[in-house]
């Protein structure tokens, strides 16, 4: 065989329309589990073998460090050792950094500040009145949002107009202003200043912008729907008046609007690009046919036609089943993967998705108490910072407070020293999951408070410090729980998808805004197909609050978008 037929060696009529069409603008429509790594780690070895590019001028431009090693290592896998490839941010700080000191007298560099927190808790601190309480994360989600349209201090307030910043507009141009003049005076810059700053340099210096682009000359950027832009103007500028282009995403799973990202900028290709190529990959290598004929229906709900087409044989029909209350959801789930683990399923190919971190610390301790390992993503729940500010702040509580007292008090330390109001729906995505997540550590003390006659302040803080050390402690690796987003990228041989009401999916501050309610159906679409034969929907028509108010629940509105009956089944 010749190196061309090797690279092409297995691939379908889809896959191998993609790999050999290798110049020009070309969009890859690229479904779920059909394969797109392979395609653009093949068509790059194509391109290179067929002379259409040499090796050291290809750029692959991946949305994190994780799938640039993967790609680095499957075009190596096929023989090409020089091929880049890079996130967005890595590829902007090597040019920016390679100009600076030619550019600024001589000087190094800045320092690049890798967490924006340490800089804005203390500015968020600052803020006046409640506003003192408004979740950094939202904030940090603010201004990247601001950024990645090139928007400053000075610009915000008349170029966001119908944007709900986390807190009032003016109090937010205020920290946002802090936050740039804190970074300038310590020298420092963040991952979007990178960005910005690149651009900046490409656009005002021809000498630095005709240099970058000798370098590379053949680009393919892969999750393209979730792009912002600001990096689509950096990619317009490495681009040049050049063509080779190859965008790979998909529309329907665009799940990052919230840090700035954009599905127009891959459903806008071919207006941009009247001459582009456009192409789809529906075969399905993943899911069964049951599987993906629900993540069809969901698409066919928004009027899509994209069809998404199983190569894998018949599997079971997916579960779709309410119950009376979040604990009965809770045991069945637990139940049901106490016995796919028993029938053979490894227990690491089995994960329950849910919208927020915070939901996970029920099932936690199902699968606790049924001796089944589980693992999560992201930081466990007692790592938290929120869960061990609110921890530390129950040294503030009378020693003497047991029982129903002791759960009184703590509630109204927390709401003194952290705003927090176990009744309100606060707006933010991080105001969400820190809501979610002091609302069950309420609901964990409360448990443990109200033992017997009535535990003490210290006996609980030492069952919570017991609690967090088995946490930590437990590293055996088992069922996966983590989040929709978090869950992106990644499959298993069964995924449960409980809890799905409305307020927790779609989340309560989505309410009517149809660009949020999509966003919340796509993220429900990412998780049906991370399901490869086993797919279980749940939901409760009644849940325990944190303390201790039960309140009917809604089945959510995308069930019957799906097809499926919200009549009781439990």
């Amino acid at each position: 065989m010749t190196d061309t037929e090797r690279i092409l060696e297995g691939l379908n009529d889809e896959q191998l329309a993609a790999v050999t069409t290798v110049s020009g603008p070309v969009a890859i429509i690229a479904g779920a589990g059909s394969g797109k790594t392979r395609v653009v780690s093949h068509r790059t070895a194509y391109a290179v073998a067929t002379d259409a590019v040499p090796e050291s001028q290809v750029l692959l431009v991946t949305f994190t460090e994780k799938a640039a090693r993967e790609m680095k290592e499957r075009v190596r896998s096929l023989g090409l050792g020089r091929v880049m490839a890079r996130t967005f941010h890595s590829a902007a700080m090597a040019q920016l950094f390679y100009f600076w000191p030619s550019r600024h007298d001589g000087d190094d560099p800045p320092e690049v500040l890798a967490d924006k927190w340490r800089l804005l808790a203390p500015l968020a601190r600052r803020l006046p009145g409640g506003y003192r309480f408004t979740p950094t994360r939202d904030l940090i989600d603010e201004i990247e949002w601001a950024k990645s349209r090139r928007l400053t201090p000075s610009t915000y307030l008349a170029r966001a107009v119908g944007r709900t910043p986390p807190t009032t507009p003016d109090l937010f141009v205020r920290l946002f202003s802090d936050y740039e003049r804190t970074k300038q005076r310590r020298g420092l810059v963040d991952f979007d200043d990178i960005l910005g700053l690149t651009v900046e340099l490409l656009e005002t210096d021809q000498e630095a912008a005709a240099l970058v682009r000798s370098r590379y000359s053949w680009f393919t950027v892969d999750e393209y729907q979730d792009t912002t832009p600001l990096q689509a103007r950096l990619l317009e500028l490495w681009l040049g008046d050049r063509r080779d282009l190859c965008v790979v995403g998909d529309e329907d799973q665009t799940i990052y609007t919230f840090a700035g990202a954009t599905p127009e900028h891959l459903t806008g290709f071919a207006r941009r690009y009247p001459d582009a190529v456009v192409l789809p990959l529906l075969t399905n290598y993943r899911s069964t046919p049951q599987v993906l004929a629900l993540a069809n229906k969901l698409l066919a709900s928004t009027g899509s036609v994209k069809t998404l087409v199983a190569t894998r044989d018949g599997g079971p029909e997916p579960v779709t089943r309410s119950f009376a209350s979040g604990a009965e959801e809770e045991a069945y789930v637990v139940a049901r993967i106490k016995a796919l683990v028993e029938e053979g399923v490894a227990a690491d190919e089995i994960a329950v998705l849910l919208r927020l971190n915070a939901q996970t610390a029920g099932f936690e301790s199902a699968l606790a108490r049924e001796g089944i390992p589980y693992q999560l993503r992201g930081k466990r729940f007692f790592e938290r910072r929120e869960v061990q500010t609110a921890v530390r702040t129950m040294e503030r509580v009378p020693e003497e407070a047991s029982g129903e007292a002791l759960v009184a008090a703590v509630r109204a330390e927390w709401g003194r020293q952290l705003g927090f109001d176990p009744d309100e729906e606060p707006e933010g995505r991080e105001g969400r999951e820190r809501q979610a997540t002091l609302s069950t550590l309420l609901a964990i003390v409360s448990q443990l408070a109200l033992v017997g006659e009535g535990a003490g302040r210290d006996e609980v803080a030492a069952a919570l410090a017991e609690r967090a050390e088995r946490e930590r402690a437990d590293d055996a690796g088992g069922v996966e729980l983590l989040t929709l987003h978090r869950a992106k990228g990644l499959e298993w041989d069964a995924v449960f998808i409980p809890m799905l009401e409305e307020g927790s999916l779609p989340v309560s501050p989505a309410g009517e805004s149809e660009d949020a309610l999509a966003e919340e159906r796509r993220l429900l679409y990412v998780g049906i197909t991370r399901a490869r034969r086993q797919l279980t929907l749940s939901w409760a028509v009644e849940r325990v609050s944190a303390i201790g108010k039960s309140g009917a629940k809604r089945p959510s509105r995308f069930l019957g978008a799906l097809g499926v009956s919200t009549a009781r089944t439990a």
